[in-house]
């Protein structure tokens, strides 16, 4: 298993969001590349950067926050919020992340992501991040019509490296995943799921 510790910025700082919603935001630290040093010291292989502003706006927020946790570090770093075009694909690769993350682009850009998945494989994954069973986008303040299932399938052949599967209604609650709806999602696609929102236990991983 690959554990994928987040990283959610708002205004440069470390912080937890309740089911999504900006305004209920509770600050853990001043420091991304502190905490991302913690947890490639606690042995991660991965580390999981939202800028979440970034996500809701269309573009960076907290660039130099999500630079200096790629500096900091010599673990992989996906980073997604806010990307939504090629300019923003290339420039985080060439920065240094392992891979982009293409959420909002994904439901009103699918193009964009075969295009990109396709230029650079295994360096291009997907959020879907789901409220009532539908995709959400622009930082979760819209919901689509489309199941998280019809939005991975859009993309199978194209060199997609994950799906990051989110329950918008179990994230920051540490009430456990919703591991009905993504193991769903991962019986509908050949994809990689990511599970994400509401972990909170070994018991969780396991």
């Amino acid at each position: 298993m690959f554990l994928y510790p987040a990283i959610d910025l708002k205004g440069g700082r470390c912080v937890r969001l309740l089911r999504g919603d900006l305004d209920t935001a509770t600050v853990y630290g001043d420091n991304p590349a502190r905490q991302a040093h913690e947890f490639e010291t606690a042995g991660c292989k991965w580390i999981h950067v939202v800028d979440l502003e970034g996500a809701v706006s269309g573009e960076s927020r907290n660039a130099d926050a999500v630079r200096s946790v790629i500096a900091a570090t010599g673990i992989q770093v996906q980073v997604g919020g806010g990307i939504r075009d090629r300019q923003g694909v290339e420039r985080w690769l060439e920065l240094g992340a392992a891979r982009v993350v293409l959420g909002t682009a994904a439901i009103r850009q699918p193009e964009l992501v075969i295009e990109s998945a396709r230029a650079h494989p295994g360096q291009v994954a997907v959020a879907l991040d789901t409220r009532g069973g539908c995709v959400a986008v622009h930082g979760w303040t819209e919901v689509s019509e489309l199941s998280a299932e019809e939005a991975a399938r859009r993309f199978e052949g194209a060199g997609v490296a994950a799906v990051v599967h989110t329950d918008i209604g179990r994230d920051g609650a540490l009430e456990g995943p919703n591991l009905a709806a993504s193991e769903a999602l991962a019986g509908a696609t050949d994809i990689p799921v990511i599970v994400s929102g509401g972990v909170a236990s070994l018991s969780d991983l396991e």
